[in-house]
Order: C-alpha cells, then structure tokens, then sequence
C-alpha cells in the first residue's frame, strides 16, 4: 500500500524516524526479498564475530595452559651429543646430567628454582588393568618448578629419593583407567616395567596442552627411575632428560637463560664454533609465538570473512536496484504528489540502512551463538571481543550505506512523467 505524506509546497521536511518507520513496512511486505539481500550481510557479520571469538578463545586457553606450566620457566632438554667431530644422533645419548642441575642451582644467581627429570614412556599394571603412560623420575623441586602438586596424598621425600624407594605419584587420567572414577588408591601398589610401586599421592588436573594430556602421568624418585627403569647412561653422574629453571620472575628469564647457557657450556667443554649440545626453550617465548601465530590466523580468515560482507553489500545492491525498477510508478506517483529528489533519496536509502542494521544484528547475535557452541563443545574459553562487536556493527552500517547510494540516486533522477508511463 502506498503511503503519501509528501506536500507540494515543501512546508514540512518529513522527519527521518518516519522514513525509517516507512522503509521498514515496505521491507515488510516483501519479506522474502529483504531475507535474502540481508543473508549476505548476515553471513559476513556472523564470521567475523565467530572466528574473532573463537581465535581469541583458542589463544586464551593455550595461554592459560603454558601460564600453568609457568611463563618464568626455562626447560633445558638435551641435545645431540658429539663424538670427536662427528655430531650423533638426537637422543642417542643423554648430554645432560642430575650433576649439571645442581651445578645450575649453585652457580646461576637468577634460577630460583632447578629440578631434573627423567622421562621414558612405559606399560603400568593394577590387577586386569594396564595403560601405556608416561613416567617422570623427579627431584624435590619438580612441583614447584612445574606447578604440579598431589591433589590427594603427598609426594616423595628426601629420604625416598636417597634410598631410591618404589613409590609413586599418579595423574587423574592414570587414576581413572586403572582404579576407576571416583576411587581413590593411596597405599595400593601398582607395577611399572615389572616393579612393583606403592601409590603415595594424586596430582592435581591440568587437563591437556595440545596433543599432550598432562593428567596421564606418573612420577617416581629419579634415583628409583635412573636405578631400577632406564639404568646410568651418562659417562659421569645421574642421565636426565631435561632440566626446569624457574626464575624469580619474567624479568630474569633472559639473565637466567644467559647464566644457564654460559654454565652447561663450560661444564660441557663446548667452545665457539662448536654447537651446544642441549637446548633452551623460553615459555614466555612459546606464549609470545603462538599469540603472534593465532593473531595473524586470526586476522587473515577474518579478511577472508569480510569478504562476504563485500558479497552481501552487492546483494544489497543489485536488489535495491530491481526494486527501483519494480517500483518505478510508485516513485512516479510520490513525485507526482510532491516528494523531492532528496526524500527520494533518503527513502531508499534508509531501506538499505534498516536492511544492514537488521541484518547485522541477527550477524552479531548469530555470531555469538556459533562461538558460544564452539566454545562449549571443544571445550575453550567463551571470549566475546566488545571491539569486534563494534567493529561488525559498523561494517554492517557501512555496507548498507555504500550499497544503497547508487540505486537511490537513481531513483531520486527518475522523471515522475516517465515513471507515471512505465508499467
């Protein structure tokens, strides 16, 4: 139904909430067509929102993940070890030693804390039950160089580490597949390579850190471990697989990292040209990276999402030019009785404006859904950037605005005689 409000001598300048309230009833009336040039916009806003949230989701979780670990931890893993000029394979021999932590621990004034491990993965039996783990031979600091406590029981002591006792500390996922949910097996004994080991203690969940579930693991003493599991296989002293410094703080990474270089080297006989034969990796670093990584993605699939705002805003375009055509008599009629060029104008751009606006809400809200689901099902935090809500909004405003200049131009220019004539 045409509505006329236009007078021929101009007096009232029609207020634009009532251009706005006559743009959104004709959009009414043809809903199929306002559904179908706003599913461009729709689409385009929905990937914005989703893909921001979702890579920022994402980032937080493996942020917080390495924070548990701690971002002032340095982790030294032994590298491949040198025969005369020949450089050996990596992992043929340990290059480190239980001796070259506490030389750390002695001599490097920014290591608050050093531990040494042993690591080997092996087959874990308790009764008809049995699970392929990963085993840990650890010192006293270990928990605090990691952040891994018993959540239930105790950890090994001093004594148990010098006598090399068979007792062992296992994770929440180990727990569960040997004992069963809710069971808790403190005193039981559990045999790991054939040994027999008393269970002292739970850890607490940490869940995983990619591929890696940090809760399906069990520690023992690393005497009990070097001695019984893998055996001395460093020429001088107690084999390692790695060693933790945790310093004081992030600011005494790079110091720590210097000293602890400057320390294995010297203890090691490895002068320049010569390479290291171990390697220092930097959580603060590893956090770093992968925030610089997940933002890049993260930037390069929401310039691929917004180019269906680009498709959306030709949608919005090619239909508001049809409807120009469609509508050719009423613009006639409107003319006829009064209506200017620039309420032309404003009439059909207000339809793309209420179009991009609508459009871009049910974007955003659609948006929201996708990475609240996402976040749910794939378990990460649920972040919703305020920014790229904002952003989006604009975006979709932006489009309408640019989508609809020309077809209302070109029907503010229509000669109301000749669009009076057209069928």
């Amino acid at each position: 139904m045409l509505k006329i409000f236009y007078k021929k001598d101009n007096s009232r300048t029609v207020p634009f909430l009532e251009i706005l309230t006559m743009a959104a009833e004709t959009l009414w009336s043809n809903k199929l067509r306002t559904g179908l040039t706003m599913l461009g916009v729709i689409i385009g806003i929905a990937s914005v929102i989703a893909i921001t949230s979702v890579g920022q989701g994402v980032q937080k979780s493996v942020e917080q993940q390495i924070q548990a670990l701690g971002t002032d931890v340095i982790q030294i893993l032994a590298g491949a070890p040198r025969g005369g000029n020949v450089r050996q394979g990596l992992g043929s021999t340990s290059t480190l030693t239980w001796e070259d932590a506490k030389a750390i621990a002695q001599q490097a004034p920014s290591a608050e804390i050093v531990s040494a491990f042993l690591q080997r993965n092996a087959q874990v039996v308790y009764g008809g039950e049995n699970t392929s783990t990963t085993i840990y031979g650890t010192d006293l600091n270990y928990p605090d160089a990691r952040n891994t406590y018993p959540q239930y029981g105790r950890f090994f002591t001093q004594e148990e580490l010098n006598t090399a006792a068979q007792v062992a500390v296992i994770g929440p996922t180990v727990q569960r597949t040997l004992f069963g949910q809710g069971i808790t097996p403190i005193g039981e004994k559990i045999r790991i390579q054939g040994e027999a080991y008393d269970v002292i203690g739970i850890t607490e969940p940490k869940g995983s850190q990619g591929p890696t579930d940090r809760d399906d693991q069990i520690f023992i003493p690393l005497t009990s471990m070097s001695k019984r599991l893998v055996g001395n296989n460093a020429l001088t002293g107690v084999a390692v697989s790695g060693i933790l410094v945790k310093s004081s703080n992030t600011e005494q990474l790079e110091a720590a990292q210097f000293q602890v270089t400057n320390i294995l080297r010297l203890r090691h006989n490895i002068y320049p040209p010569q390479a290291d034969d171990f390697r220092l990796t930097n959580q603060a670093d590893i956090v770093s990276t992968f925030t610089n990584v997940v933002g890049l993605f993260t930037i390069m699939v929401v310039a691929i999402a917004g180019i269906s705002l680009v498709v959306g805003g030709i949608g919005i375009a090619n239909i508001m030019l049809v409807s120009v055509v469609e509508r050719t008599r009423e613009i006639g009629i409107r003319k006829a009785v009064g209506a200017t060029n620039s309420a032309i104008l404003n009439q059909f751009l207000a339809e793309a404006i209420v179009i991009s606006i609508v459009g871009g809400g049910i974007g955003i809200g659609t948006g929201i859904l996708i990475a609240f689901a996402a976040a749910t099902i794939f378990k990460f935090p649920f972040v919703i950037s305020i920014l790229s809500v904002i952003v989006g909004f604009a975006l979709s405003l932006t489009v309408g605005l640019i989508a609809g200049v020309i077809p209302a131009r070109n029907a503010s220019k229509l000669d109301p005689i000749t669009a009076l004539r057209s069928d």
